[in-house]
């Protein structure tokens, strides 16, 4: 079995990702990708992206990873580790793992990751936490895109697929 690091992110034309610890924007299409992207996979997210959850439960149906530097922090059904390298020696036999936020998680795990599967919503809003600009950053490439249609709130937005190249 060979593991494949991943990230899943939905992002705004700034690559604004969060604001306050919630997501900017409401998508029905992006969330029924990410559950079928995650489902059966390991899930590695930070300790506010875990507090962002509803009922800040585990995700089901996925093994539940939060990477954190605060010692006490030992929820029900979590796997909770405190540095980039021991999650990565814990999820060695997965076969799938998802980096899903937020921002410096994301920022350090990205030069381990295959793929960044990219939903973008097309408008900028405020924003306090924001996912590298992948279009810039050196060593990524985009691979795919395909339309994904408007929000309920009018939104435009698309799927890209960005690959790891160096």
């Amino acid at each position: 079995m060979t593991r494949h690091i991943n990230a899943i992110v939905a992002v705004c034309d700034d690559w604004g990702i969060g604001q306050g610890g919630g997501l900017l924007v409401r998508n029905k299409a992006d969330m029924r990708t990410f559950v079928e992207h995650t489902m059966g996979g390991t899930v590695v997210m930070g300790r506010r992206t875990l507090e962002s959850l509803p009922g800040e439960r585990p995700l089901k149906g996925r093994r539940n990873v939060v990477l954190t530097r605060d010692e006490d922090f030992s929820p029900e059904g979590i796997e909770v580790c405190h540095g980039v390298r021991e999650v990565l020696e814990l999820t060695a036999a997965d076969d799938a793992v998802w980096i899903i936020g937020g921002e410096s998680v994301y920022r350090s795990f990205l030069p381990h990751c295959e793929h960044v599967y990219v939903t973008r919503n097309q408008c900028t809003l405020p924003a306090d936490a924001f996912f590298p600009d992948l279009d810039r950053l050196p060593g990524w490439q985009l691979v795919s895109t395909s339309d994904g249609g408007t929000t309920e709130d009018g939104t435009p937005y698309s799927f890209a697929t960005y690959e790891h190249v160096v």
